[in-house]
């Protein structure tokens, strides 16, 4: 059955530097998203397919109207869409040349899509789509490896992930790959050893590596693998410590990495709270909406929609609520979830400053299908708007206060040299109320 959610898009990550996993990259269209909800059902190519099916074996076609209205919400087929299925079965019939009937169906979403003249709006591959919803979902089937070549050409492990297929069989960072399933990688370009590792969830992959000298042999069961979106520390001010988290993205695990985190620097005895939300991609909105509702008061405003002129406010409806003056760092790349954090925190928390740079500007919602062929369409389906009823789409998020990094951090991203952190930090040491 066809998968239905709802998102929005942001920019690709900048200043991060990226993972080479045996997940498949995502291009940068893709990456712009935030996902609010799944639902199930068939979707209108499909049905349309199962109609054009039944009439091609002589099924009465009442019956396969009857189909039709069944998945596409009880509405009779229009004219236009009889239409398109008799020019769809005349290009098959009648058409000189053989077709294949999925490449036809491709086009045709395709071109449904590309009409609506929205750069939002797109139709994924199975390849594409797969690499969208691993980066959506926080999570893909693998063994939890980061795998770099070095200069001689050997492909070094930098990194596992905690509690990954990986990290339980015993490899480590350092481990210098040398076979997979008794295939020699010598030679291999870096793409042709990631779809090595690749393949299904239970398979087993047997790998040689090097270390400290020694040839090891490794039998690792493929799993599922969940990407970390988040990760936090503490700093400690001579008035207090303040407590920094990192949400990388808005994938369907954050807010539960979130909160685990929050808790973490709260245990730690944090006075304030710096939310880094810079080149944040974006995600589902759902667990965007979650970690608001730890920090807002209940019926606060913590977004609005739109849809055809009709506005609704969007409130949290939880008791948790929190006070401590939060500093929010956003730049040009954060964009939808990240602006909808920022702006909400803004209009709807007691003690809130941004700093950073003004966001992307990306103010619509996008709902995404899932086909059964493994590819996916998304399309937008609303605005967004800030707790006091801004659009910010196309004009982004302008911070309280204006930061830009130096030439010093691009060359060497460390803390130190961040000088959007550092302020935010000299800010919380030196001034109680973010709001003086």
């Amino acid at each position: 059955m066809a998968k239905k959610g709802k998102f929005l898009f942001i920019k690709p990550n900048f200043g991060r530097i990226p993972q080479i996993e045996e997940q498949d990259d995502v291009q940068d269209e893709d990456v712009r998203e935030v996902i609010v909800e799944n639902r199930s059902g068939f979707n209108l190519i499909e049905v349309v397919i199962i109609v054009i099916i039944s009439i091609a074996f002589g099924v009465v076609v009442g019956s396969s109207l009857s189909f039709f209205r069944s998945g596409y919400d009880g509405e009779e087929m229009s004219e236009s869409l009889q239409e398109l299925l008799v020019v769809y079965h005349n290009i098959l019939d009648t058409y000189y040349e053989d077709i294949d009937e999925s490449d036809l169906v491709d086009a045709a979403i395709d071109g449904m899509v590309s009409s609506l003249d929205d750069p939002y709006s797109t139709y994924m591959d199975e390849e594409t789509s797969d690499s969208f919803n691993q980066t959506v979902e926080g999570s893909y089937v693998g063994i939890g490896v980061t795998v770099s070549a070095n200069e001689t050409g050997e492909f070094v492990i930098v990194s596992v992930t905690a509690d990954s297929p990986a990290e339980d069989i015993g490899i480590m960072v350092g481990d210098i790959i040398l076979t997979i399933d008794q295939q020699s990688v010598s030679g291999l370009s870096l793409d042709e050893v990631t779809s090595l590792v690749k393949g299904d969830e239970g398979s087993k992959l047997k790998m040689t590596v090097l270390r400290d000298g020694k040839k090891i042999e490794k039998t690792v069961t493929r799993g599922n693998v969940d990407l970390v979106s988040v990760d936090s520390r503490v700093y400690a001010l001579n008035n207090g410590n303040a407590g920094y988290i990192s949400v990388h993205s808005f994938a369907a695990n954050t807010y539960k990495q979130f909160e685990k985190e929050l808790k973490n620097i709260e245990n730690k005895n944090i006075q304030f709270l710096i939310i880094d939300v810079r080149s944040n991609p974006g995600g589902y909105l759902n667990q965007t909406k979650k970690i608001l509702e730890l920090f807002m008061k209940k019926n606060k405003v913590l977004y609005q929609v739109e849809f055809k002129g009709k506005r609704t406010k969007i409130k949290d409806s939880t008791k948790t609520s929190r006070s401590y003056p939060v500093i929010i760092l956003i730049n040009s790349s954060s964009a939808s979830a990240s602006e909808i954090l920022a702006s909400s925190f803004r209009d709807s928390y007691s003690d809130a400053l941004l700093l950073g740079d003004t966001t992307y500007g990306k103010g619509t919602v996008q709902t995404a299908y899932s086909l059964s062929d493994g590819s996916s369409l998304k399309y937008t389906t609303e605005k967004w708007l800030t707790p006091s009823g801004n659009w910010i789409d196309g004009e982004g998020v302008s911070p309280d206060k204006n930061v830009l990094l130096t030439e010093e951090y691009f060359e060497n991203p460390i803390p130190d040299n961040d000088l959007q952190l550092q302020t935010a930090l000299d800010i919380l040491e030196n001034e109680k109320n973010t709001r003086d």
